[in-house]
């Protein structure tokens, strides 16, 4: 199939840059294909930018990137319609969010007004400036980062911003075999610097475009929809699953499907993915007696929910 052969071409290439970390990479370029989102929380230094960067650069398209920060204005990421003095009228000058791929660096860091202009635009495709309506164009992904650990000058994403990424992805650390290879590479130069593109603009659209065909039968439709049901009435969970976040597992596992070769879905591609896809999305009940993430409760709920199998 082709979209594997290029998202094989599209991991190898990321590789020469990122090191030992082969499943968080087919994790993102699940995203992608899914037409969806991603936040990268990790502590500092682990890849997080480094990755999208390779992303970006593996990718024949448009890149833009955004440092947030307390000061920054939502006028800042979306654009200004300013006055033109020669041409005696207004005209929109675009922010960068008006890029193929985005990458958002420490989006927590924005305060809530410029973490909202993101909203639109990751939701419905589109922003929204002085009531004109500008469509972003095709592609459109967002890398954003976040540090899980640095509180002072941040502003924690609300739940309907998290809601919009497909995905929660972390890098963590590597080995000591890996960091040494990582030493080696960097050494002498920075590899990020020497990575061409493997796959154009057009590729990937007709990749996103062949995702949505692959097959998912009824009875997967329902083990997904019983996992998300299962989140919505969890002792441990203020909010499940929305509805936006079972479309975007199904996206997803249709996407992971495609990457490794298949025309049709798995149960077990719904229960690899769906603590990525919904563990940031359920709201924790806050108590001193329940350390558990959205992540390790989503995982609790795929081990009671029973897997389909097939009837010889």
């Amino acid at each position: 199939m082709e979209i594997k052969e290029i998202a094989e071409k599209l991991k190898d290439n990321i590789e020469k840059v990122i090191v030992g970390k082969t499943e968080e990479i087919r994790l993102l370029l699940t995203a992608v294909l899914a037409d969806g989102h991603v936040l990268l929380e990790d502590v500092p230094g682990t890849g997080k930018t480094v990755l999208a960067k390779s992303l970006a650069r593996s990718l024949d398209v448009s890149f833009g990137r955004i440092q947030f920060t307390p000061d920054l204005l939502p006028s800042d990421v979306t654009g200004i319609n300013y006055y033109n003095q020669k041409e005696q009228d207004f005209v929109f000058r675009a922010g960068p969010v008006f890029a193929n791929v985005i990458l958002g660096d420490e989006l927590n860091r924005a305060t809530p007004r410029t973490q909202a202009s993101m909203l639109e635009c990751m939701a419905e495709r589109q922003v929204t400036i002085d009531g004109k309506t500008v469509p972003m164009a095709k592609p459109f992904l967002v890398i954003a980062t976040q540090n899980p650990l640095e509180t002072a000058g941040t502003f924690p994403l609300p739940e309907a911003q998290l809601d919009r990424f497909l995905m929660k992805l972390s890098v963590g650390y590597p080995a000591m075999d890996q960091e040494k290879e990582i030493l080696h590479r960097y050494m002498d130069g920075n590899p990020l610097e020497e990575l061409k593109p493997v796959c154009t603009k057009e590729q990937l659209l007709d990749m996103q475009s062949g995702v949505r065909k692959i097959f998912v039968h009824e009875q997967v439709q329902e083990y997904l929809l019983r996992v998300a049901e299962e989140s919505r009435k969890h002792e441990k969970l203020l909010a499940g699953a929305s509805p936006r976040a079972s479309l975007d597992l199904l996206r997803a596992s249709q996407a992971y499907a495609a990457i490794n070769g298949r025309e049709f879905v798995l149960p077990e591609d719904i229960k690899y993915l769906a603590p990525y896809v919904l563990g940031h999305r359920v709201v924790v009940c806050p108590s001193y007696d329940n350390p558990q993430t959205g992540q390790e409760i989503v995982a609790e709920i795929l081990g009671k929910v029973p897997v389909p199998t097939e009837a010889f």
